[in-house]
C-alpha cells in the first residue's frame, strides 16, 4: 500500500498472497534516497497568494485557541522542558524537520500541522530552521513554505535522516513505516539522544499493529518502532477542542534518553 500523507493516520495490514509475499523483503533496505522537485513548473502568484492568506488564518486562529495554550503550558512544565534541555545539551538550538506534511494548499489539515510548526518556532528562540518534505507538494506550496521562512529538500529521504545535531521531527500522522525508517536511521544512543520527535502515539500504534498481528500475519517492517518503546518518553497531546481533533489526535511527543553505551538489541515481533 502507498504511503500517503495529510491525512488521519493507520496501520497498514499486509494484503495476503502473492502482495504479502512481495513485502517479506524490508522496505527498508530497498527504497532509496532520490533527487526530488515538484512535478510542476509552472508558478502562479495569484494562487501563492490566496494560499498564504488561507495559511494566515491558520496561524492566526490557532495562536488564539486553547489548544495551542495547552500544548505551549505542556512544553513549559519543567518535566517537558528538561527533556528538550537534555536533547539542545550544549547546542543553542535544535533544527526542525517535517516529513510528511501533506497538500497544503488541498486540506485544512496540514496547514493546522505547518501552523502549529511555525508558532512552535516563533515562540522559543532555541528552535531553529525548518526544513520540510512531502512528495506531493507543488511548485506553488514549496514557494510559499520558502516565504514562510522554510526550506523544502531537494531529496526524499525516507524518512532516514541520521542525526548530526539536536532535531525536531515534526511527523504528525505519518504511516509506521516512515518513523520506524526514522528510528533506523538513528539506531544507536548517541543519534536518538538527540532527536525529540511529534507524531503519532507509538503506544497507540504497538496496540494496533499486535491486534492486526493477531488476526494476519504480519511482517516485521515496523520492529525499530516497537523495541523503542521500552526506551522512551512519551507525553501525549490534549485535545481540548473538536476543530483540532482531525489534525493532532492521538498525537505525542516522544524523548528518548539512553546511556550512550547501550546495545539496543532489536526486538522481533
Amino acid at each position: 500500500m502507498p504511503v500517503k500523507f495529510g491525512e488521519d493516520w493507520k496501520v497498514v495490514v499486509p494484503r495476503r498472497g502473492k502482495q504479502r509475499r512481495k513485502r517479506n523483503n524490508p522496505k527498508i533496505e530497498t527504497i532509496e534516497q532520490a533527487p526530488w522537485a515538484p512535478t510542476d513548473i509552472e508558478t502562479d502568484p495569484v494562487k501563492e497568494s490566496k494560499l498564504m492568506q488561507k495559511i494566515q488564518l491558520c496561524i492566526n486562529t490557532l495562536e488564539n485557541s486553547k489548544f495551542y495554550s495547552t500544548i505551549l503550558n505542556q512544553i513549559q512544565t519543567p518535566q517537558i522542558l528538561s527533556y528538550f534541555t537534555s536533547v539542545l545539551a550544549s547546542e543553542p538550538e535544535m533544527q526542525m524537520v517535517i516529513y510528511g506534511i501533506g497538500s497544503i494548499d488541498s486540506y485544512e489539515t496540514p496547514r493546522l500541522q505547518l501552523a502549529l510548526a511555525i508558532l512552535i518556532k516563533r515562540k522559543f528562540d532555541w528552535i531553529g530552521d525548518i526544513e520540510v518534505f512531502d512528495p506531493v507538494l507543488s511548485k506553488t506550496e514549496s514557494n510559499v513554505l520558502a516565504a514562510l521562512g522554510c526550506s523544502v529538500m531537494s531529496v526524499n529521504e525516507q524518512g532516514r535522516r541520521q542525526v548530526v545535531k539536536p532535531t525536531m521531527f515534526f511527523m504528525p500522522h505519518c504511516e509506521a513505516i516512515l518513523y520506524d525508517n526514522l528510528l533506523q536511521a538513528n539506531w544507536k544512543a548517541e543519534f536518538l539522544n538527540r532527536i525529540v520527535l511529534f507524531g503519532n502515539s507509538f503506544e497507540k500504534y504497538a496496540e494496533s499493529i499486535l491486534e492486526f498481528k493477531n488476526l494476519t500475519s504480519f511482517d516485521n517492517s515496523v520492529n525499530h518502532l516497537l523495541t523503542i518503546q521500552r526506551f522512551s518518553v512519551e507525553a501525549k497531546i490534549e485535545i481540548v477542542s473538536d476543530e483540532y481533533f482531525r489534525p493532532f489526535h492521538d498525537s505525542s511527543w516522544h524523548f528518548f534518553n539512553l546511556d550512550q553505551d547501550m546495545d539496543l538489541e532489536l526486538k522481533v515481533h
